[in-house]
């Protein structure tokens, strides 16, 4: 989702509680609602809900061993149910509502005084303006903060406690989230600054933030029991093929829906997004025949999430031939990533979180800096400053992330008495260890 430059945002900027006459800045008449636009952002949300439910639990869940198959998917579900009130209670609020450079403020605070009449003014840094109502921009961002947490738990599948998961994802999204997602989309100092970071629908927000979270997470919990020593092969390829497919198409939602409207900005951002995804399909089968493999399915999948995630930041800035060229670094990078650093290092990054996502994300962040056209989203960027602010911005993301992120996995730690579950109900499986239930 990319930034939104209007009134509102910049109130955001001011220090301290906003009075409560500046709130009617927030939205219009219920008159200016542009129907084609509401449609199109409403019909963006379900598919990003989508991309979690049942898109991401799919994926994951066919890459872990068939005894921890349930216990993956639930981590999906289960996120989806506890983001969606998180962010009715406070993360809408902390992300969009007036407050400093830092955080919003609590204006929105269980949605409170959102109502028919208020109309979220959708004037973009890309192309023209539409509104909307205010319910469905609060739905919209919703599914992100959603999918950014649940791609957190790829890192660490296999081995979490339950009660474990639901108190780090709840502070997670409430405490690193919400607030770079104010700094980045809410009005926040990365879109205020002299050269705003471009992060149209969430390299940074999403991807980076959520992959470092996931890297952080790995090496805090720990390697799974026999890692590096057994076989922990994928179950079901079928599942994570499916899954794959799900996260493609709903991608469209995530990318072309932040355009914010049924436009040609929207229009451009859908085929640079299956432009590069294809490109990352493509490359990732290649790089396995160059290393010696066989092209595989898994690398097939993989590739494809890797363009879509590297072509996320990008994909109202630039045209088709730079998300060729995105698409096929991003994923070079990702390959790398998730195949020698992690073999180098001996992290466990269960399902390449960090490795996909958060490299990807980077990758994809600076080749923003450098491939993006002012024809395609009429600004007067430069090359230079726009590429030191891609790379500033995701440095301040990874810190952010990364220390927050390790707080809160030390409270929980102390909290549920520790983050993994224990050795013979690894051994067993978190479907029958943990929820009492197996596939046959």
């Amino acid at each position: 989702m990319k930034k939104y430059i209007s009134y509102w945002a910049m109130v955001m900027m001011m220090p301290g509680p906003v009075m409560a006459a500046d709130l009617d800045s927030w939205w219009r008449p219920l008159t200016q609602i542009n129907d084609g636009n509401t449609a199109w952002v409403m019909t963006s949300a379900v598919l990003v809900l989508f991309m979690t439910i049942p898109g991401l639990a799919l994926f994951y869940g066919g890459m872990v061993r068939k005894k921890n198959v349930l216990g993956t998917m639930m981590h999906s579900f289960t996120i989806a149910a506890l983001v969606s009130i998180l962010w009715m209670v406070i993360g809408y609020s902390l992300a969009f509502t007036p407050g400093n450079a830092f955080i919003g403020g609590f204006d929105r605070f269980f949605l409170y005084g959102m109502g028919l009449d208020q109309v979220r003014e959708m004037t973009t840094i890309v192309q023209g303006e539409g509104t909307i109502p205010e319910s469905v921009f609060m739905f919209f961002q919703m599914t992100f903060a959603i999918i950014s947490t649940a791609i957190v738990t790829g890192a660490f599948a296999e081995r979490l406690k339950f009660s474990a998961l639901l108190l780090f994802s709840g502070l997670w999204v409430v405490l690193v989230y919400a607030p770079i997602c104010h700094w980045v989309w809410g009005g926040g100092f990365m879109s205020q600054s002299q050269t705003p970071v471009m992060d149209f629908a969430g390299g940074t927000v999403v991807h980076i933030n959520a992959g470092i979270a996931g890297l952080v997470a790995s090496l805090v919990i720990g390697k799974r029991v026999g890692y590096g020593k057994d076989v922990m092969a994928p179950h079901n390829m079928v599942l994570t093929l499916t899954g794959a497919a799900m996260l493609w198409i709903g991608w469209f939602g995530f990318n072309a829906g932040s355009a914010g409207a049924a436009d040609a900005s929207a229009g451009m951002a859908m085929a640079v997004t299956q432009i590069a995804a294809a490109a990352g399909a493509l490359v990732w089968m290649l790089c396995e025949k160059v290393a010696g493999h066989k092209p595989s399915a898994l690398g097939l999948a993989s590739g494809a999430i890797s363009g879509l995630v590297g072509i996320t930041p990008a994909a109202g800035f630039v045209g088709p031939q730079a998300a060729l060229l995105i698409g096929i670094l991003t994923t070079i990078g990702t390959y790398c990533a998730s195949v020698f650093l992690k073999r180098k290092f001996g992290y466990d990054d269960s399902l390449d979180a960090f490795g996909i996502h958060g490299f990807g994300g980077i990758v994809g962040s600076v080749l923003t800096g450098l491939l993006f056209s002012n024809i395609i989203f009429g600004g007067e960027a430069t090359i230079g400053s726009q590429l030191l602010a891609q790379i500033k911005d995701a440095a301040i993301t990874i810190v952010y992330s990364s220390v927050i992120t390790y707080v809160i996995l030390k409270i929980v730690a102390i909290i549920c008495g520790g983050l993994r579950i224990d050795r013979d109900a690894e051994h067993e499986g978190m479907d029958i260890s943990i929820h009492g239930e197996h596939i046959e």
